[in-house]
């Protein structure tokens, strides 16, 4: 046992004695309801003397004699509670002392008053033992060592860091705000596939699963997309998925194997307008959950009333010293850049499509140096092949990404509803997945096969939830914003 979550024998015989006492009192140790009138967090709100029925975790208990005050939990928060022995009874004040410990649930009766203090708390007139907890809470994690444990049991973290606590509710309240938004711009959410034939929609190595059944394995999805489009083919105009979604590649700060997508495609939509709506839906979510738009993320002020653009292929080319957009064969564009003694050939063999190594020089010289909000756009063709070809130069693309602090929050663009280009894209990733480059597209057929029935013009998003998250939110890494992350 971890040293927070471990007790000792005499603890543990201890609390099992208290909850037979309570078993030999009530009948009931561990109850089955308990009838309260508000929440803690409605209760703050009401005037003292108002008569409640609350309920909750103890977190605190202090007894000064005759007197004594303790405090309750729920997510949104405490609120204190006074019981005195004059107003319980002897009886009652005694077995409340020695057979409730912090970490039970009690439920308590009575009205709400001002202490001189002026803190607000239930001066209870009844309380009902609801539930015994066996093992206690633990104290205040610290360090490192406590890492673990706190990723593993989540729900002490919970109850014992409010920084923690707050981080997870709000992204669970920031994820209503989500929905809310896209419901009221015309957006209907609908469910996809996680299991999958072909895992297809990003350039990522997919998880693989076998159906029993079928006797058939299958891939978890990297992406709804496709099945997205497919249903604005069918008919539906706006629609987006809060989504699942895996991805099995390394895992660092920004990136978890299983995370949190959602992703929105409007007919007749292009990428210009998708952009104005992605800022309206940040700015929106921003603001609900902080209240401002100007926050600070890991000591660094963003400022979110405005936002920054950036050609991507301008600043490449203004990097490469050369038009990226001329190359059509990796090994040449690798070759020039070892050539400049930009890269060692030894860090760029690995890279086997103009893609990857467009990306790789991207990634480790532009991102990090991005750190206001910025909207990158202008992307050479071989990026992306379910994206639309720009209508004056077919080697760019109608592509957008949102960036902060270095991290992609979204990517958008105008989609490629053209099959015939779609069905050569897809080719191309082929010709790269056979020359071993791992994380090309998986191309899909099916989908080719609903793009020829006809699409109408669509525009799509992918924004990642946790990534969002942790910077509305000021935290560290994906699994500080995730309930319970995968531990091995």
């Amino acid at each position: 046992m971890s040293e927070n979550t471990s007790m000792s024998t005499n603890e543990l015989t201890a609390r099992l004695q208290k909850a037979e006492n309570i078993r030999a009192r009530d009948g009931v140790v561990w109850k089955d309801k308990f009838d309260r009138t508000h929440t803690i967090e409605s209760a703050r709100e009401l005037a003292d003397g108002t008569p409640v029925r609350l309920c909750g975790r103890i977190t605190a208990l202090r007894w000064l004699g005759k007197l004594m005050f303790g405090r309750i939990y729920d997510i949104n928060g405490e609120i204190q509670f006074s019981m005195s022995r004059e107003e319980l009874g002897e009886e009652n004040y005694k077995f409340m002392k020695t057979n409730v410990d912090m970490g039970d649930f009690i439920g308590i009766t009575g009205e709400l008053y001002h202490t001189t203090a002026g803190e607000l708390t239930v001066r209870v007139a009844k309380y009902d033992i609801l539930a015994k907890a066996l093992r206690p809470l633990p104290e205040k994690f610290h360090g490192l060592t406590d890492m673990e444990t706190r990723y593993r049991q989540r729900y002490l973290d919970i109850i014992s860091n409010p920084d923690a606590r707050n981080a997870l509710l709000g992204r669970f309240k920031m994820t209503q705000h989500l929905r809310e938004f896209m419901n009221d711009n015309g957006f209907l959410e609908i469910e996809t596939p996680i299991m999958q034939n072909i895992a297809s929609g990003a350039a990522a190595r997919p998880f693989t699963t076998h159906h029993n059944a079928l006797n058939a394995d299958f891939q978890l999805r990297i992406s709804p997309e496709l099945f997205l489009k497919e249903a604005i083919g069918a008919g539906f105009d706006r629609v987006y998925e809060v989504a699942k979604d895996f991805r099995n590649e390394g895992m660092d700060a920004m990136h978890l194997q299983e995370f949190t997508m959602i992703e929105w495609y409007a007919a007749y939509w292009d990428y210009k307008r998708n952009i104005q709506f992605t800022w309206d839906l940040v700015q929106n979510l921003i603001k609900r959950a902080r209240g401002t738009l100007q926050i600070e993320y890991q000591g660094t002020k963003l400022d979110f009333s405005k936002y920054e653009m950036m050609d991507y292929t301008a600043k490449m080319n203004e990097l490469f010293g050369c038009n990226i957009l001329d190359f059509d064969d990796v090994n040449v564009l690798r070759q020039k850049l070892v050539d400049e003694g930009m890269f060692p050939m030894s860090e760029l063999e690995d890279l086997k499509s103009l893609a990857t190594l467009v990306d790789y020089v991207y990634k480790r010289k532009i991102r990090g140096s991005i750190v206001q909000p910025t909207f990158l756009y202008n992307y050479p063709t071989y990026m992306v092949p379910l994206a639309r070809r720009n209508d004056e130069d077919v080697r760019r693309l109608d592509m957008y990404q949102l960036l902060v602090c270095g991290g992609e929050l979204c990517k958008g663009y105008s989609e490629l509803v053209n099959p015939i280009q779609q069905l050569a894209a897809f080719e191309e990733q082929a010709r790269d997945i056979a020359n071993g480059e791992e994380e090309a597209f998986n191309p899909d057929n099916d989908f080719v096969r609903a793009m020829e029935h006809g699409f109408p013009p669509i525009s799509g998003v992918g924004m990642g939830i946790d990534r969002l998250t942790m910077i509305v939110f000021d935290q560290p890494t994906a699994r500080d914003v995730v309930l319970f992350p995968i531990m091995k």
